[in-house]
């Protein structure tokens, strides 16, 4: 239970000094964090176009196939592989590939629901982050942020979930249970709920500083 009048006290004491210079935190390495999110956020939304041809280019016969595509394309007798001017066509052609074989279409669409929801937790945690560093994180903006990256690991774990029994059914084995899909489900379950937890906390916190504000 939390002791919401140690809550209150604190804001209480945040408040009477809100009017100092130095009242709002500030952090040195903020823009060195920043910049390393901004990399990680980029190169996550990259990744989602590229899904496709990962997915084709792991994948049994798919690189032959779709270079045979290309050739027959291109009318380029005798060529073998992807060259690089034709690396683009390969993965546009990709995206028409993995829909071919239930394995390849159900891996694409689970790596393009973790990819999404990976990127909407990222930009619900800067959004948190934003606050912390203005001083203000005592919010129900922020509330609302965390039970969406709440809901978006949910969503992740249960994809997790749905891929192993699927894989499970379509192998006629229990080989899925030991992969790296059977490991995200309560790894996400738990982080989802951890973030469901952090929610009412600062929901509840930001209604106490609500009450402070018109108290004092």
């Amino acid at each position: 239970m939390i002791d919401k009048q140690l809550i209150l006290c604190y804001l209480t004491f945040r408040r009477k000094r809100r009017d100092a210079p130095w009242s709002v935190p500030r952090c040195r390495s903020w823009p060195k964090c920043c910049g390393c999110w901004i990399v990680v956020f980029v190169c996550n939304i990259v990744a989602l176009v590229f899904v496709p041809g990962a997915v084709a280019l792991f994948q049994d016969g798919g690189y032959e196939t779709i270079s045979k595509v290309i050739m027959g394309a291109l009318d380029l007798p005798g060529y073998e592989g992807v060259g690089l001017k034709s690396v683009p066509l390969f993965f546009v052609m990709a995206v028409w590939y993995v829909w071919m074989d239930a394995y390849t279409a159900v891996l694409t669409l689970f790596l393009w629901a973790c990819g999404i929801c990976t990127a909407i937790i990222l930009w619900q945690g800067k959004r948190v982050l934003d606050t912390i560093m203005k001083g203000e994180p005592f919010t129900l903006a922020n509330a609302v942020n965390l039970r969406r990256a709440a809901v978006c690991c949910f969503i992740i774990s249960g994809a997790a979930l749905a891929r192993t029994v699927w894989g499970i059914v379509y192998y006629c084995s229990i080989g899925p249970v030991l992969t790296y899909n059977a490991l995200f489900v309560p790894v996400f379950l738990l982080a989802g709920l951890l973030c469901m937890v952090m929610s009412a906390l600062f929901r509840q916190a930001a209604e106490l500083k609500a009450d402070n504000d018109l108290t004092i």
